[in-house]
């Protein structure tokens, strides 16, 4: 009986020893667990010591002064009460952050996995995947060096913090913690800073659609500030927007009145110079603090590359012009510039718009950082990669161009016919008339030969992201690619810099304001070799050649500054942008001008919008500007122009180009034929044709239908109708030179006016060749003489404004010895309401 007695007893023991083994088990598991995670911080007492904001001062390059919060130091951190905060933020906040915030204690796993499928389907951050509470937590409670590591510990720790919290305050006091501390951009934490800064009015009195766009900037305040991407908040606006009906915080008709108001910004967030590159400082120093590379606990220095000077004096270009154009009748109201140094890429001025304070103009916008169409300013990319001798199509600045209509076909086979500006057919032209004189169908026939993505890679490697090839058709050519004003100006760098690209550069570094020392510095990309140093030299000579630009632009322009400075301008489709890009070497200025809002400009072009502010900048900063240094293996050789090969006895007109040691003509072409023509039919004279019957003359021989149509429009005897026994002329007209023949128009032209288009976009070039010597050559319409250029050996061109009627135009030369010959045309031109 004792023996059986006995073993419940040890039964009992054995369980007490085994409980005792877990309890010591779990006790140090606990205590393992405890070290892991570290000492928590009691939330009530470490939210009494929460930091506040340090000041930050944004200097130039000498480091004067462009802003600081020191005037207000706690302007930018505003705390208000639960019952202050306005209803239709704390709904908005909670719609996009936190849907279960009310009933969550602290953490929501099914939120979490809700949020990642969301962002996964929408390839976007849409929905934030931690609580409210989490994040007070991790913006508040755990230290700074904490904060964004991507470790479990820290998850552990901020979770248990976030449950803690959620015993220690009710929801209404943790979202107010919440709303209060968050950073919206603009160093603006909490949403009566945030309120202040983008709309200039307390939280208080925000709408639905002002509280559903602050709600959506903390997931990514950069990315959604509405001052530099505003497409990309009203886009962010628009999804909280409708989380907030998901969630049932409002009705479907709420979200859509929301939708149609108007957004109206604090034109004057903050009493700054450089308002619009100060803002960009802001935004990439609070991307740097959270990246952890510059301290939130100590005053600070953003010190630019900015040079204030430059910065007064572009403002005051565009201001001055403006001005004069607005007195003028023309219709435009807002510009922005961008100056680059050269050679480096730093950022020496940055003009965002007219007037930043303006919000009739919307000037808080950035217009140098917007993507908009670039027009013809895209144009010197597509030729430079044509003139690279090592691929196709391996084309000289002589390779000649036929700048006639030409049906292009598209991706989808459609047809596509591209006009130039001066809606008018210039026959050949050489590669370097058409860049110079930016004409428009050999720039597409540039964009065919070189190919789509070639050019879309080369444009990548001048920091142009213009995204995939699909995307795109022959239309690039003329500026079908939207991109930032200051990306283009960047991408002139390699032009200017003997082909090497310099990536734009505003921040020189950061300093601790109180003792000095450097805090952060940015790495400085290194220049990027694009361009062959030749064919760099030869855009550059081409842009800069007032000659070869008269021919679409006319002598002495506003691109004419008697510098060596390059320059290309643009207008997008529609006129609805104006750009002028132009260098030396050492300076880069691009200038756009337009309207924030995107309405088209009327009467103002290239030469009227953008290029003057361009032109006083340019010969304001490099006065003394040397030529461009050329490269060796670079020849020049004289060519035929209407071949682009060397020269035979019959080419009737010349000049000197440049090429690529190895790329210059070595044979001529026979294109031009000596005939003799029977004066009294116009044909070939035959074995039978009287000798003083027989007139000598020199025929074209051209191959393509649309270049012979051109060349019989223009007066030229054409060999194939040779060939074919027709009689293009009779004895009265004779192919023997006159003293006077009027080139372009052809007589009995049709043109139409439009009143809605720039009066300079809708000009007729006159174009006369004189034979012989003269004493005087006047080109005229009607009664009217026009100034009259002369553009090279006997060639004579002058511009008309299109007016309603028949006119008639003449071509006159006056002799040494007095006596006149003159030359003349009939044309019509019809007005838009006569179709």
């Amino acid at each position: 009986m004792g023996t059986a007695e006995a073993r419940p007893g040890r039964g009992r023991d054995r369980r007490r020893r085994v409980g005792l083994a877990l309890l010591v088990g779990l006790a140090l598991l606990a205590g393992v667990g405890r070290a892991w995670v570290g000492p928590l911080p009691d939330p009530r007492a470490a939210l009494e010591h929460i930091p506040q904001s340090t000041s930050v001062r944004v200097t130039d390059r000498a480091g004067r002064l462009l802003f600081t919060t020191l005037a207000d130091a706690q302007a930018q951190r505003v705390p208000l009460p639960p019952e202050a905060l306005p209803a239709c933020l704390k709904d908005a906040t909670v719609a996009v952050e936190d849907a279960t915030f009310y009933t969550n204690p602290g953490l929501d796993v099914r939120g979490v996995l809700r949020a990642l499928w969301i962002n996964a389907r929408a390839r976007a951050v849409v929905a934030g995947g931690s609580t409210i509470t989490q994040q007070v937590v991790r913006n508040l409670l755990l230290p700074p060096s904490e904060r964004h590591a991507r470790t479990l510990r820290r998850k552990v720790r901020e979770t248990l913090l976030a449950w803690r919290l959620t015993r220690a305050l009710d929801k209404d006091a943790i979202l107010a913690l919440y709303l209060n501390h968050t950073y919206y951009g603009g160093l603006a934490y909490g949403v009566e800073a945030a309120a202040q800064t983008f709309f200039g009015k307390s939280a208080a009195d925000l709408t639905l659609a002002e509280c559903a766009l602050l709600a959506g900037l903390p997931q990514a305040p950069a990315a959604y500030d509405p001052f530099l991407h505003p497409d990309a908040a009203r886009a962010r606006q628009r999804q909280v927007l409708d989380l907030m009906v998901r969630h049932g915080f409002i009705t479907p008709q709420q979200r859509d009145q929301a939708l149609a108001q108007p957004l109206v910004f604090n034109p004057r967030p903050y009493p700054l110079r450089a308002p619009h590159a100060v803002w960009m400082a802001l935004t990439w120093l609070a991307a740097q603090q959270r990246a952890g590379r510059v301290p939130q606990d100590r005053p600070l220095e953003v010190r630019l590359f900015l040079d204030l000077d430059i910065q007064r004096r572009a403002e005051a270009a565009v201001q001055t012009h403006l001005n004069r154009l607005q007195a003028a009748g023309k219709s435009v109201d807002n510009a922005a510039v961008v100056v680059l140094d050269a050679r480096t890429g730093q950022v020496l001025a940055l003009v965002g718009s007219a007037d930043y304070a303006n919000t009739g103009i919307h000037g808080a916008i950035n217009m140098a950082v917007r993507p908009r169409p670039t027009g013809s300013a895209f144009k010197p990319i597509l030729y430079a990669l044509a003139l690279e001798p090592d691929h196709p199509p391996g084309w000289t600045e002589a390779t000649v161009l036929w700048d006639v209509r030409t049906v292009f076909r598209t991706r989808d086979g459609q047809p596509y016919i591209p006009l130039n500006y001066d809606l008018q057919e210039h026959g050949p032209v050489t590669v370097r008339q058409a860049l110079a004189s930016s004409l428009n169908i050999p720039a597409v026939q540039t964009l065919a030969a070189v190919g789509l993505p070639r050019t879309l890679a080369r444009a990548a490697a001048l920091g142009l992201d213009l995204g995939p090839a699909e995307a795109y058709d022959l239309s690039l050519a003329l500026g079908g690619a939207e991109v930032p004003l200051l990306d283009l100006t960047a991408a002139y760098t390699a032009f200017a810099d003997q082909g090497r690209y310099h990536a734009p550069r505003l921040v020189q570094a950061v300093y601790d304001a109180a003792t000095g020392a450097p805090v952060y510095q940015p790495p400085a990309p290194p220049p990027r070799p694009v361009w062959d140093p030749r064919v760099a030299w030869l855009i550059s000579d081409i842009l800069s050649d007032d000659t070869a630009r008269a021919l679409g632009f006319g002598r002495y322009s506003s691109l004419e500054t008697g510098l060596p400075a390059a320059v290309k301008t643009g207008t997008s489709s529609g006129f609805h942008d104006n750009w002028t890009i132009g260098y030396t070497q050492r300076y880069v200025v691009g200038v756009w001008v337009g309207r924030a809002d995107f309405r088209p400009l009327r009467q103002v072009d290239g030469l009227t919008g953008a290029a003057p502010i361009w032109n006083t900048l340019i010969r304001a900063l490099d006065p003394a500007a040397q030529p461009f240094p050329r490269p060796a293996d670079l020849v020049a050789v004289e060519v035929c122009s209407l071949t682009g090969r060397l020269p035979s006895p019959t080419c009737p007109r010349t000049h000197t180009a440049w090429f690529l040691r190895g790329t210059e003509p070595t044979t001529t072409a026979q294109a031009f034929r000596r005939v003799l023509l029977d004066a009294r039919t116009g044909a070939l004279a035959r074995a039978d044709t009287p000798p003083d019957q027989r007139i000598p003359a020199v025929a074209w021989d051209l191959r393509a239908p649309r270049a012979q149509a051109w060349a019989r429009a223009h007066g030229w005897l054409v060999w194939s109708d040779l060939q074919t026994h027709a009689a293009p002329r009779a004895v009265e007209a004779s192919p023997r030179p006159a003293g006077v023949v009027l080139l372009h128009p052809p007589s009995g032209s049709a043109y139409r006016w439009d009143p809605d288009l720039p009066a300079d976009a809708q000009r007729v070039r006159i174009e006369a060749a004189v034979y012989g010597p003269a004493a005087a050559v006047r080109l005229g319409v009607d009664r009217q003489p026009l100034p009259t250029q002369a553009q090279e050996a006997g060639l004579y061109t002058a511009w008309w404004p299109l007016q309603g009627g028949i006119h008639t135009l003449w071509a006159e030369v006056l002799r040494p010895d007095g006596t006149r010959e003159r030359a003349s045309v009939q044309v019509q031109v019809s007005t838009a309401a006569e179709r």
